[in-house]
């Protein structure tokens, strides 16, 4: 369809266009609000800066779509395929993208406030300092994935996938991340402060001089993490295994350790609670231990 025809219709009323061929067409700057793009073809188009609210994209094709600076807020991508769609900058609160391929796809600078991506797929996807507090991102492929600096407070991430994602510098204050896998994740000087990560796979995840002011991590799986200088006070660490973790300089107190397997585990100048230490047989330097 060619793109005069589009805005004739649309001028006209109509706002059903589902399983319209708009390949590569140049729609920047448009008003198309509440239009039903469904199952369409729309690999290429350049939606910049348009005022796309409450539209749904379910289903169509938005491969290499350019959405930077778009107003997308409720709108439906549920199912839609995003491959290497550019969505630097947009505002796009409460959207719907349940389902969606966002593997490549460009988010940073992107508003998802209270956005459900269910069971996207976002691997490899450049995330930086996107905003998805209080989402739903529960059971996501974030493979690869860039959160660097996102902002993911109150977000529910159960159970996603996230092998060597980058969270650096996050803030994740109350974020929900059990039962996910964060094995070799990058998670330095993130703000992890209540955070639910109970049953989490840590293993080999960098944790140094992250906050994990009384986080859950009841049953996390930190075998071989880096958790130099975290503060890790408050804690629930039950049942968690920390074998072959660094956790030299890290701040313990009031943690809680019970059952936690502290086996071939780095405490130089760690402080931990002292009736464990006598359990371990470390030696107390003020409230610090030091193994001898």
């Amino acid at each position: 369809m060619k793109v005069s025809y589009l805005l004739r219709f649309y001028e006209r009323g109509i706002r059903e266009f589902k399983g319209v061929n708009l390949q590569s067409a140049d729609l920047s700057g448009v008003v198309l609000v509440s239009v039903d793009f469904s199952k369409s073809n729309l690999m290429g188009v350049n939606f910049a800066r348009a005022f796309l609210t409450k539209s749904n994209f379910s289903g169509a094709a938005c491969n290499w779509a350019n959405f930077t600076y778009s107003k997308l807020s409720e709108a439906l991508f549920n199912g839609a395929d995003l491959t290497k769609a550019n969505f630097t900058g947009a505002f796009m609160v409460k959207a719907q993208l349940i389902g969606s391929h966002l593997s490549g796809a460009n988010l940073s600078h992107t508003n998802l406030r209270g956005s459900n991506l269910m069971g996207a797929n976002l691997c490899g996807a450049i995330l930086y300092r996107v905003n998805l507090r209080e989402a739903i991102i529960r059971d996501c492929n974030l493979q690869w994935s860039n959160f660097q600096e996102a902002r993911l407070s109150k977000a529910d991430m159960s159970g996603c996938r996230a092998y060597q994602a980058n969270f650096t510098r996050c803030f994740m204050k109350e974020v929900n991340l059990s039962y996910s896998e964060l094995n070799e994740a990058n998670l330095y000087g993130a703000k992890l402060n209540q955070a639910n990560l109970r049953g989490a796979n840590l293993q080999r995840a960098n944790l140094r001089e992250a906050k994990l002011v009384g986080a859950d991590l009841t049953g996390a799986d930190l075998r071989g993490a880096y958790l130099q200088n975290a503060d890790l006070q408050m804690a629930n660490l039950e049942g968690a295994i920390l074998t072959r973790a660094n956790l030299a300089g890290a701040n313990l107190a009031g943690a809680n350790l019970t059952q936690t397997n502290l086996k071939n585990s780095h405490l130089d100048h760690t402080i931990i609670p002292e009736a464990i230490a006598r359990v371990l047989g470390l030696e107390f330097t003020t409230h610090t231990i030091s193994t001898t």
